[in-house]
Order: structure tokens, then sequence, then C-alpha cells
């Protein structure tokens, strides 16, 4: 006789074929900080939920699980909706630096005067992509549409929460920064979605360049510095004192009770084991995966361990996704990512060993005096592609740079190399200083790039002969660049500059500069960005789903780990929803009902 399992049973063992299925519990391999140390102990985990705890180091009605946009939006919500809110923070409070922060302030404001029912579909568009005629399907179907309403909504309210938060934020900010949008995305016109907005106080115009952003007085903060703090220092810890932040607090995993609802978070603080009791509900913010070995190997592109970088918080490891995934979620899109190309650099905790490397924001890839080639030597884009604004598809150029080349079986892109000469390098720092990794200090630069130099991050030579030659002595080039491709891909990028036409790709004339002036030098660029965008499923009341698209109880999810742009991703789009999704998910978690 066969014996019958209980529903919880069933749910169990059907998490563990996956999770075995998947190769989480494999052979002792280990997806992401901890996930299978050993593997024993995370399978049992993994297998059982833990009992529900008795005692509690802490209690809140809402348990918010990171402190980005997002974490802090749905913070403000779920207070103003009547809930004791407790936010758990990997980070310290003095080193707190999310990718929120460390970001361009860069969110989307759409004509209030355009359709409704337009900018739903160009929204749902961006999203899954379902509803354009030449796409092949939809990436999300099974819950695009109801988020698609849900954030043509929510989007026309994104300005005035934040000037809620920080009524000294700049007017003059919130007007349109650029027509950064889809134009042949189905009702483009009619939904009048194309505004950007850049976040700033009203000073900013007299903010110290030597100064460090996140050192600059409040009154004088722009992009990231000015959109989180105006979320976190004014909105939180200004206005709403009462909400709990425990910093230097990683959470662990989470709490199920017998029926599969999340009943609170486990987390460390220094080598203490901790309790959070969630007597509504768990809010997980947490961010991406862009600093997770395994998680970048089993989910991005190409060689996603090597081959890639990423320019924000190094503190963005993936780990709600696997505290998610135990407790049977669905992961929707994973491999998604907004990404360009960047340049990249090794960089402490080992990363040497694991192959990992630091990106940058680079805005060297399409100025003057400056070219891209493969690792052959040879051009193969429109280098203004990957900056310009006004094409809002340049988060989707790490598809080229992935390019793979089926006679040769290798990713010839992987790395490319920006080539330019003693003018550009004198003229400007080659990379972003003031945010993303180097305006916090994780990466060091000097404004002439000296620096740089020195380090062998950028190579350095009297000749272009020469310096094919140190490209090829760079293990990453395999030994592919052919110097008289090199030195003939510039000469004729050169002849296009005198005459101000690119024949070969289009690139706009008034970034075109020759590659002529002595030394010349050589960086390299891959598959990058600010962030991860696939991760844990969600619906639009921003609950996590299982695979079979049900709901989690008491689990809400909001930000980069579950972005909702999964098709494609419109610049400003990621502190968009922190803002959106974020208040959607507070708002619902204090809407539970307290379990006891």
């Amino acid at each position: 006789m066969v014996e019958k399992k209980t529903a919880t049973e069933e749910k169990n063992l059907s998490r563990r074929d996956f999770l075995r299925n998947t190769g989480i519990l494999a052979g002792g391999a280990v997806l992401g900080t901890g996930l299978l140390a050993g593997c024993s102990d995370s399978a049992a985990k993994a297998e059982a939920p833990p009992p529900v705890e008795q005692t509690w180091d802490y209690e809140a009605d809402v348990v918010i699980i990171g402190l980005g946009g997002a974490g802090a939006s749905a913070a403000i919500e779920a207070h103003d909706a009547g809930a004791k809110v407790l936010v758990i923070e990997k980070q310290a409070e003095k080193t707190h630096y999310p990718n929120t922060r460390m970001s361009g302030g860069v969110w989307h404001n759409p004509d209030p005067m355009g359709d409704r029912g337009a900018r739903v579909e160009y929204i749902k568009a961006m999203m899954s992509g379902e509803n354009i005629p030449w796409k092949n399907e939809g990436e999300q179907e099974h819950v695009s549409a109801e988020m698609a309403e849900m954030f043509a909504d929510g989007i026309m309210d994104v300005e005035n929460f934040l000037m809620t938060q920080a009524p000294d934020l700049d007017p003059a900010g919130m007007a349109p920064g650029g027509e950064a949008s889809f134009p042949m995305f189905p009702k483009f016109k009619e939904a009048k979605y194309g505004k950007t907005i850049n976040t700033r106080y009203k000073d900013f115009q007299n903010a110290d360049d030597n100064v460090p952003a996140y050192e600059q007085p409040k009154e004088q903060k722009s992009a990231g510095e000015a959109f989180y703090w105006a979320l976190v220092e004014e909105g939180i810890k200004g206005k709403r004192p009462e909400i709990q932040i425990l910093f230097s607090t990683p959470a662990k995993r989470l709490i199920q009770g017998e029926n599969g609802e999340i009943r609170g978070v486990i987390a460390t603080q220094g080598d203490k084991e901790i309790k959070v009791k969630a007597k509504r509900a768990v809010v997980l913010s947490s961010g991406g995966y862009e600093y997770n070995l395994p998680m970048r190997r089993a989910f991005l592109e190409g060689p996603g361990v090597t081959g890639w970088g990423f320019y924000g918080s190094p503190d963005n490891t993936g780990d709600g996704i696997e505290m998610a995934i135990l407790v049977g979620a669905g992961l929707v899109k994973v491999a998604k990512a907004a990404s360009r190309i960047e340049s990249a650099f090794p960089h402490g905790k080992n990363w040497d060993e694991k192959g990992l490397k630091m990106g940058s924001n680079t805005s060297v890839t399409s100025s003057k005096n400056s070219v891209i080639v493969d690792n052959f030597g040879k051009r193969y884009t429109d280098e203004h592609i990957i900056t310009d604004s006004t094409r809002p598809y340049r988060y989707q150029f790490y598809k080229e740079a992935v390019h793979y080349d089926l006679l040769t079986m290798n990713y010839p892109r992987i790395p490319s190399w920006i080539i330019f000469d003693e003018t550009r390098r004198t003229s400007s720092p080659v990379v972003g200083t003031s945010g993303s990794t180097v305006g916090y200090g994780f990466l060091p630069w000097s404004k002439d790039n000296l620096d740089a130099i020195q380090r062998g991050w950028i190579l350095k030579a009297d000749t272009l002969e020469e310096l094919a030659a140190k490209i090829k002595a760079d293990p990453e080039n395999r030994e592919l660049i052919d110097t008289q491709t090199l030195i003939d891909n510039v000469k004729k990028f050169n002849e296009y500059c005198a005459v101000g036409v690119d024949k070969d790709f289009g690139r706009t004339p008034a970034t075109m500069g020759p590659v002529e002036k002595p030394p010349f030098y050589a960086m390299k660029l891959y598959p990058g960005g600010p962030n991860t965008k696939g991760g844990i499923d969600a619906n639009a009341k921003r609950e996590a789903l299982d695979w079979n698209a049900k709901p989690i109880p008491r689990l809400y999810t909001a930000g980069e780990i579950s972005s909702v742009f999964k098709f494609t991703y419109q610049a400003g789009g990621n502190l968009t929803e922190c803002i959106v999704c974020g208040r959607v998910a507070g708002k619902n978690a204090a809407g539970q009902t307290p379990w006891s």
C-alpha cells in the first residue's frame, strides 16, 4: 500500500525535485553565497521549511529585506498604511551604497496628457513584448497585462511621491530630460511616454566636483545621490524615524509555516544568528546577482564569469534569489540585464582567482578620438549606439558583445577593445568618476587616466603596431589580434572622420574624431552595466510566485530582483519601478492580516 503524503510533504518533495533537477542540489555545487556550503545542511533546509520559531529577536508587521529604492518605497508605503516596519540591510550604515545611490538618478515621467490606454500598451511592450506583431512570443504573458495596468497608473504618481518626501527637490529637475523611448512600439505617439527625469536638489549646480557625491551637502546632491537621499534620509530617517533599520544584518533565509506561508527571516548580526518575526509579510528587495559567481555562470550569456563586468554595488550577490528559491519561488528571464559594454578590472576579495571583475561606467565608448574593435582588431558597430540616449536600445547592446562565431566557436567581442589616442587620454577621465564604482571609492581613478595606465588597466604604446603586440600578449585576447587588421581599421576610421561620414556603420558625425596622435591606448570592454533584471517571478500585486504562478503566501518583492522589464529596458526604468513596485509591495504586505 502506498502511503498518502500530506500537502506540505508533496510541496517539499516538489521543491526538492526542482532544486535537484536544476543542479542546485547537485554534488556539493554552490549556488550563491553559502546556499549549498557542503551541500547537506542547505539541502536539508531546502527540503523542509524550518519550524515556525517560538522565540524572536525582533518583531514587526512588515519586514523588508534590502534598503535600496525599492525597499525604501515599500517601507514608506507600509508604514503609511499603519504597519510597524522593520528593514534588514546587509551593508553597514556608514558605507550604505545600494545601486539606487550609485545610479544616474533618472526615472520616467510620462506626459499626463498622454492616453492611458496607449500608455498601458507601450508599457506592456517594454515588459513583455507580447503585443508587438514582429516578436516571436511574450516574455511574461501570465502577468504582464495586469502589471502594465498597475504600472501605467503608478508611474503617474512618482513625481508627487518623491516631492512629498523631499519638498526641496529642484522642481526644474522634473522637466523633461530626454526622449529615450521606443517609437516602434504600439501606441508610442498616443502614450507620450518619452520623458525621463534627472533627480536633483536646488543647489546642485554649486556642487564641488572634487568632493565625492556621497559627501556633498544635501542641497547640492543630484543623480542617484539625490534620489536615494529623498527616499532614505528624508522619507524614512527624517519623516518616519519609527521605521527600524538593522544595518550590517545580512538576511540568510526565510521562515515558512506549515502551509508554506512566510512568517519571518533568519539573519546574522556579527557572529550571532537572529530571528525576525514578520506578522503580516516579508518584502524581498535585496537586488540582483551581479557579483554572484555561480549565478552568473548559470544565467548570463556567453562566458558569464570572466566575460562580464557590472558597475553597481558589489554586495548584490543574489541573496534574495537564493532565499526565494528555497521556499519554492519560480524564476523568470533570469539572464536579462540592463547592460551595454563597459570597462572592468580585477578587484580585491580574491576575485582574480574567481575570474570576477568590477565594472565601471565607461564614458569613452562613443567619444571623439576613439574607436572600438573586436579581438581581431576589426570594427563591428556604430560606437555611438552604446551611449546615445536618443536610441534607447543601447541597454541591449550587450547582445552585440556576446556575439558567438559559430565557425570558430569563439566569442570574438569578449573582450572588445577601445582604442584611443593622446588627445582623448588628456581630455578627461575615460570612466565615470562622479557615480558608479569609481565615484564611491570601489575603484581608484585619476582625472588624467595615468594611474590606470600604471596599473596595466590601460595599455600604452608609441605605435599601433606596438599596441597590437601588447594586446596580443594579454591572455584574454587569446592571440587573436591581427596587427594589419587593427592598423587598417583605425586608418579607415580616420578617413571617415576627415570627410565626416562613417560609411561602414553610420556613426553620428559629432562623436567622430581621428585616432592619430601618439601614444596610443587600448582598454578592454565587456558586456555589463548597472544591474541584472531577471529573477523572482511576481505578479501585479508584487506577490512572489511559485513555478505554477501561484502566490507564495505573505511574500512580496520589488526592484531589480524581480524587475518588470523582461523584454527591454528604457533608461530610468530601474528607479521608476523601485518606487512604483516598491509602493505596491509595501501597501499589499501591510494589508495582510497578522498571523498571530
